[in-house]
């Protein structure tokens, strides 16, 4: 009878462990797809929607317009993708900087995504048709809401790549610390770069760059079966 006993809570214990490894996998794997799902909806748009030019036009501004909508969820999705990717990151990361800073700094990036995309940007550069072709003259409350949600998701995430480097550099990761410092360095120049004319590519670019880190460390994360 002990013995059986003593093997009810051993079971409800390994189940509660299973429990929780595939609650982190789920929540890790949506931290992955942040990236994808918001580059395959920006990109499809780039090349479906017309007369819009990404040499010109930040991919912000596809919010804008009949179909903005479409980039207003991408934007939210991702934001909540990633939010949700943070989340796995507290629950599976041992304790130390990168569980306590590096998830935290990788949810206000997925607040300032959605903070973005609820707050549309102001039509100007040409987009939607009839904007100025330069910028605003003027700023509306959800074009400086707009910005301070993407300053916000920028430096957030800028700030957790380097967290991380430091996390996987003092546990002996070289690689992934490599990895990591390199994603911050690379998305800071692109958008340091002094060019304006490239700006809106330039942007995309350091998204992709720091939306593909979020999908790798995601990934690296995933625990095993």
């Amino acid at each position: 009878m002990t013995t059986t006993a003593n093997a009810i809570p051993a079971r409800s214990a390994v189940a509660g462990v299973a429990s929780d490894r595939t609650t982190n996998r789920a929540l890790l794997a949506a931290g992955a797809a942040a990236g994808p799902v918001f580059t395959l909806v920006a990109s499809a748009q780039v090349l479906l929607r017309d007369g819009f030019d990404l040499g010109r036009q930040p991919l912000s501004l596809l919010a804008l317009g009949d179909l903005g909508w479409i980039q207003i969820a991408a934007f939210v999705g991702a934001g909540l993708l990633a939010l949700a990717g943070a989340v796995g990151m507290r629950r599976t990361l041992p304790g130390g900087p990168a569980r306590r800073w590096g998830a935290a700094l990788v949810a206000a990036y997925g607040t300032g995504l959605i903070v973005a995309g609820v707050l549309v940007a102001d039509p100007s550069m040409g987009w939607p048709a009839g904007a100025p072709e330069g910028p605003a003259a003027t700023m509306s409350w959800h074009g400086i809401g707009h910005g301070v949600g993407a300053m916000l998701a920028f430096g957030s995430v800028t700030l957790a790549c380097l967290v991380f480097a430091r996390h996987d550099a003092r546990s002996g990761r070289r690689a992934w610390a490599v990895f990591s410092l390199a994603c911050a360095l690379t998305f800071a120049l692109l958008l340091a770069w002094p060019d304006q004319d490239s700006i809106s590519v330039r942007m995309a670019l350091g998204s992709t760059v720091v939306f593909a880190w979020l999908t790798a460390v995601c990934v690296d994360l995933l625990p095993s079966r």
